[in-house]
């Protein structure tokens, strides 16, 4: 960031300067982070008079800090330091508005002291916002660098999932069959995704176990059907797929029993809900900082998957990406982004890479050997030379294992704070996989995941 200064001696009567600044809802959450305002109508989410839509006022001292912006910056510059400020609020600022923030020499006192006067207007109806004087000591000494610089700010905040739930609520909610809901966490996921109307409910296991969790958490489950199934953990997910060939279902989501238990029963040729392909999980990840949702695959399936599965893998991930309106971007990852024939995972992800362009994966652009690194930054690509449409704009990860998956999916959650919505796909319907651990916002992405899946594969 080149800087440069203006010293007392510089500065005239009548001198101004000026930024211009569009606010937006992170702005609200790191001003909020620095000074320790959490009041709710600052925030970007919050309604806090009732109306249905979240104020998302600016905070008056965020406007404030525009002020010392253009003093400690523009005029008078580096070296600038305040003795006094008054503000004068004439209306409020939401995020989404641009703002005019303009500070003017008003006089020139001695000790090297500047009076201005201040103020923030709105641009579009040139609404004044805030006014006031400012009294600061004027730096003498010049100052100019080209070489400022501040570390960049990654808002822990999931907008990717934000966006994936306001597509999802207005679509009909997704009759789901919930198996073994038996316990808190699994029953409080499938309730407060029937809350947000992404599904409904068919709650299916032991009812007298599911009933008890229910008035263990204080939750009502009178309105949902309650399917009793007391011969264990395999029935009731065979009793979700007999719903599925039925109509009554069009997904399934995981309660509180084995991954196994779950999908065995789905697997049988005559009763299950195979369609040909194999099963295949895919994490659709929210990582702070990323462009776009980034899919992790397979992470909790297939083990050792041979070339025919990891098609299925390619391709049941960029059949996920097109129903959520992504472009497929497909990076099949090795420790290397040279084929080596003593590395396996660097011959498969070659012959992926040709196999899509021959037509035998469709859909999207499938790319590989790519390391990890040169298939998500686009400089990392251009230091090894890549080319393509995917080096370095991976937004579909297909990983060499199960081990691979399973640390790079935890990875991304608990060293970059990400959040992850679990699938399966390559069943009749998609079944909804989440863990014990997984936050509320990782569930109801999930069912949102499975409900812009279910009704886009429809509308094609």
């Amino acid at each position: 960031m080149h800087m440069v200064n203006r010293t007392f001696d510089e500065i005239a009567a009548g001198d101004s300067a000026e930024i211009r600044r569009l606010v937006t809802p992170d702005d609200l959450y790191v001003f909020a982070a620095a000074s320790g305002n959490y009041n709710p109508m600052h925030l970007p989410n919050a309604d806090t008079d009732g109306d249905g839509h979240p104020e998302q006022i600016t905070p008056g001292m965020f406007l404030g800090a525009l002020i010392s912006g253009v003093l400690g910056t523009q005029l008078p510059g580096p070296g600038t330091l305040y003795l006094r400020q008054t503000l004068d609020f004439h209306a409020r600022a939401h995020a989404g508005d641009e703002l005019v923030c303009r500070v003017t020499v008003l006089e020139k006192r001695s000790d090297n002291v500047l009076r201005l006067g201040t103020e923030i207007r709105r641009t579009g109806d040139d609404a004044l916002l805030l006014s006031g004087e400012a009294e600061v000591q004027a730096p003498t000494v010049k100052f100019r660098r080209d070489d400022i610089e501040v570390p960049g700010l990654i808002v822990q905040r999931h907008r990717h999932f934000d966006a994936l739930l306001d597509r999802a609520r207005p679509l009909p909610a997704l009759p789901t069959a919930v198996v073994c809901p038996d316990d808190a966490n699994s029953l409080g996921g499938a309730l407060l995704a029937a809350r947000e109307s992404l599904i409904t409910p068919i709650l299916i296991g032991k009812a007298a176990a599911i009933r008890t969790a229910a008035a263990e958490t204080g939750a009502d489950i009178s309105g949902f059907e309650l399917i009793d199934v007391t011969s264990g953990d395999a029935a009731a997910s065979a009793m979700a797929c007999k719903l599925v060939h039925e109509g009554r279902a069009a997904a399934v989501m995981k309660g509180h029993l084995h991954t196994e238990d779950l999908l065995r029963p789905m697997l049988d040729r005559d009763t299950g809900l195979r369609i040909g392909r194999r099963f295949t999980h895919i994490f659709v990840m929210d990582v702070p900082g990323q462009p776009q949702p980034v899919m992790v695959t397979d992470a909790a399936i297939n083990i050792a998957p041979d070339l025919t599965t990891k098609m299925d893998i390619c391709q049941n991930a960029i059949d996920l990406a097109l129903s959520l309106g992504m472009e497929p971007r497909v990076g099949v990852l090795s420790a290397v982004e040279t084929v080596t024939p003593a590395i396996q995972s660097s011959i498969d992800a070659a012959l992926l890479s040709k196999m899509a362009e021959r037509g035998q994966i469709r859909g999207g652009l499938v790319d590989g050997p790519l390391a990890m690194d040169n298939a998500v930054d686009i400089g990392a690509a251009r230091t090894k030379g890549l080319q393509g449409g995917v080096a370095g704009r991976a937004n579909i990860l297909v990983v060499p294992d199960i081990d691979a998956g399973n640390m790079l999916a935890k990875q991304l959650a608990f060293i970059s704070h990400a959040e992850g919505a679990g699938l399966v796909m390559g069943a009749r319907v998609p079944v909804i996989l989440n863990s014990r651990s997984d936050s509320p916002m990782s569930r109801l992405a999930s069912c949102a995941v499975a409900a812009l899946h279910h009704f886009g594969a429809a509308r094609a």
